[in-house]
């Protein structure tokens, strides 16, 4: 495969050990990589860009690795557009986003900045990984970045748009159990609760679900030790009319 411009991301800032592990192996295969992340933790802010436009942006840098990593004051979506429009040189060709300081599953990846920047790129006319690995403080990055690296060479034959998110064990290569295409696991499966703080004030808490997970979703598979593979899709035209048809009735 021919080199690419390869655009590296991640919510977790810049200096994390995800990205720079990313940026590590995809430099070693002799793609161009261009790393703009932000400059702290984004974590949970989905695909926000606010404040974007008509304002000067804070950036930071340094190297590693032969790679030059770029934080800007901003969000994962800010990183893409800002090197999608040629802020940092040349635009990327592909978009990969991680490695993810912790797994990304079910359908709640739609508030996660490492997924949205992947969706932001397709919304851009690019195709995506988003990679993520399954430890808060993991100890096997390479892992997680060789297989970026190698779902590279797939999606670079693949039609512009098209976007995996992808959730690694945090495992030596070698004890993988292999690798899987799942299904996101189910709202029902959110271990986001709502409760109330000591001073009366509305909180959020995390809850164990009280059921083993359906054995074909990414939450069971991850756990059981595989690779996780999911291509989704971002915002996207429905097909009806019934909302239109109803209000032209009834606004007469």
């Amino acid at each position: 495969m021919a080199p690419l411009r390869v655009l590296i991301t991640n919510d977790d800032g810049y200096q994390a050990r995800g990205i720079r592990a990313l940026g590590k192996a995809l430099a070693a295969t002799g793609h161009d990589v261009l790393a703009v992340a932000p400059l702290d933790d984004q974590s949970g802010v989905g695909s926000a860009r606010a404040g974007m436009v008509q304002r000067p942006i804070r950036t930071a840098e340094d190297a590693a690795d032969g790679v030059t990593y770029i934080g800007v004051d901003g969000t994962p979506a800010l990183a893409v557009t800002l090197a999608q429009v040629g802020a940092f040189g040349t635009p990327p060709d592909v978009v990969v986003s991680g490695v993810n300081h912790g797994h990304n599953i079910g359908v709640p990846i739609l508030h996660s900045g490492t997924v949205a920047a992947a969706l932001t790129a397709a919304a851009q006319g690019l195709s995506a990984i988003a990679v993520s690995c399954d430890s808060e403080d993991p100890k096997h990055l390479d892992t997680a970045a060789a297989i970026a690296t190698r779902a590279l060479d797939w999606l670079a034959s693949e039609p512009a748009g098209t976007v995996l998110t992808m959730n690694v064990p945090d495992r030596p290569l070698e004890e993988l159990e292999g690798v899987r295409r799942a299904r996101l696991a189910p709202i029902e499966r959110s271990r986001i609760a709502g409760a109330q703080a000591p001073n009366g004030e509305p909180m959020i808490t995390l809850t164990s679900p009280s059921v083993a997970p359906d054995p074909d979703t990414d939450e069971a598979l991850l756990a059981a030790g595989y690779v996780t593979v999911t291509p989704i899709v971002g915002i996207r035209e429905a097909p009806g009319d019934g909302g239109a048809t109803y209000l032209a009735e009834h606004l007469s």
